[in-house]
């Protein structure tokens, strides 16, 4: 195991490492590392705090989501945080998560719905009286980017909801990703 000046060192290492690949990824939108080689790096730096909470610090990567907006892009301010969601790698860490839920619970049995992890652009639609009038990126989470142009152009998002019973005013989140299937 290591010593305490040894793990702060390496968390040290790990916060800076990930920050140069969030900025790569997020601002220069240029990464250099598969998404399985970052995402490795995050939770070990994720474990190590939780194993050393004395030695996490308040701006570490851990507890941030996506980046800053860039200039290009009008910001839009989220009247809600978007949030990010967490995900489980292995059989062992969901079983690791079902447990827990059942324990906070008090519950034997509890229904989830899973579906696989895809690496998308994290999006808000906005919809006012069933038109589209926003899409914005969730940026860090408080303040994204305006990509309403960018997302009318994609033909599975509706500019118009069909049928009614709808509110005035609903926002719609999820993730835009294209599958190489869509390239062929």
């Amino acid at each position: 195991m290591m010593k305490s000046p040894e793990i702060r060192v390496r968390m040290a290492a790990l916060r800076e490492e990930i920050e140069r690949h969030n900025f790569l990824y997020y601002v220069e939108d240029a990464p250099v590392v598969p998404d399985a080689e970052y995402d490795r790096l995050f939770r070990e730096l994720q474990a190590l705090e939780a194993q050393y909470p004395d030695l996490a610090t308040e701006d570490s990567p851990t507890s941030r989501i996506g980046g800053a907006p860039l200039p290009e892009f009008e910001s839009v301010v989220h009247a809600i945080p978007m949030r990010s969601l967490n995900n489980a790698f292995s059989d062992s860490e969901a079983g690791d998560f079902d447990r827990k839920v059942r324990e906070k619970l008090g519950s034997e049995r509890v229904r989830y719905s899973v579906e696989p992890k895809f690496d998308g652009l994290a999006i808000s639609l906005l919809y006012e009286k069933g038109l589209l009038v926003q899409a914005a990126t969730r940026g860090d989470g408080f303040k994204g980017e305006n990509v309403t142009a960018n997302v009318r152009t994609i033909r599975s998002v509706p500019l118009r909801l069909s049928g009614s019973g709808y509110p005035d005013r609903l926002e719609v989140r999820g993730e835009v990703l294209m599958l190489k299937a869509d390239f062929e």
